[in-house]
């Protein structure tokens, strides 16, 4: 019996060396680090699906902005708020659209909608610069078209109510509302980062089925909180579309606010997950 039980506890203490669990599982033996994109890749132009790509990123810029504006509007118009979704409501269609459109772009375009999102993954060298450069291009221009489209659907309410743009609410300061465009792309991107994270994926193969998820829930908790101040912007391409078609002089005062202040706070969490979360440059050294 005593023989019995040494090999038992032997072949325990085998398979615990073999099968590593929890952060002692991450290792260099089944994860080796993906190699940065190239700053310029000109092959790229020459590919189908470098154009999918855009295109793809062109049609979720638009259908985000068709869907957000009209219930930014619905909401707008409405003289008793318990009458409409309300903040709340805003809230979930602008998360609830990322939710379902990062889903269905993820594995075209990588779902980016978003010029900050696309400038943080572009400093942590997960694309070229030629892929964010066109991907902002046609993002913005989906924003564009698809607040449009809202304007030339109701050109008299989305004058009256706003046209969805970006401003900073009267009693915050420009201060202010840069600071919580800042810390609101910061969540926002930082969560972009570790959802998509290649070495989560590497090891927990339902990470990728997953990361729309916490993507939209971030932008959802986001806009709850920034609301009052700002609007919320978090997307240069959402604030830039809508200042252009309803491209009044006071949603053109503040505008600066909702480029800085996401591109500040992408390159801040970009900063953050790749040298303090990953380590990653001084990987490189070792």
């Amino acid at each position: 019996m005593e023989g019995k039980e040494e090999d038992v506890k032997l072949g325990a203490n085998k398979f615990n060396e073999r099968q590593p669990i929890g952060t002692s599982a991450q290792n260099d033996k089944d994860y080796k680090e993906p190699p940065p994109a190239p700053f310029f890749e000109p092959g790229e132009l020459k590919s189908w699906s470098f154009y999918r790509a855009g295109i793809a990123e062109f049609i979720a810029t638009f259908l985000f902005l068709y869907i957000t504006i009209l219930t930014v509007m619905g909401v707008s118009q409405s003289k008793n708020k318990c009458a409409s979704v309300g903040i709340q409501g805003i809230a979930w269609s602008f998360g609830g659209m990322i939710f379902a459109l990062v889903y269905c772009t993820a594995g075209i375009s990588g779902g980016h909608i978003n010029p900050a999102v696309t400038f943080g993954l572009f400093l942590a060298r997960k694309l070229s610069l030629t892929r964010a450069v066109f991907y902002i291009i046609m993002q913005c221009l989906g924003a564009i078209c698809g607040a449009g489209v809202v304007k030339g659907f109701q050109p008299k309410p989305y004058e009256r109510l706003g046209g969805g743009a970006n401003v900073v609410a009267h009693g915050y300061t420009k201060g202010s509302g840069l600071g919580a465009e800042i810390i609101g792309t910061f969540v926002l991107v930082y969560t972009v980062f570790s959802a998509t994270d290649a070495k989560r994926n590497a090891r927990d193969s339902h990470v990728p089925i997953l990361a729309p998820l916490p993507i939209g829930f971030a932008v959802f908790l986001v806009h709850l909180a920034t609301i009052p101040i700002t609007g919320t912007g978090i997307n240069p391409a959402r604030s830039l579309g809508a200042a252009i078609i309803y491209n009044k002089d006071h949603a053109w005062d503040d505008h600066w606010v909702f480029w800085v202040g996401p591109f500040i706070g992408a390159a801040l969490a970009a900063v953050y997950h790749t040298v303090v979360i990953r380590a990653i440059p001084f990987k490189a050294r070792s």
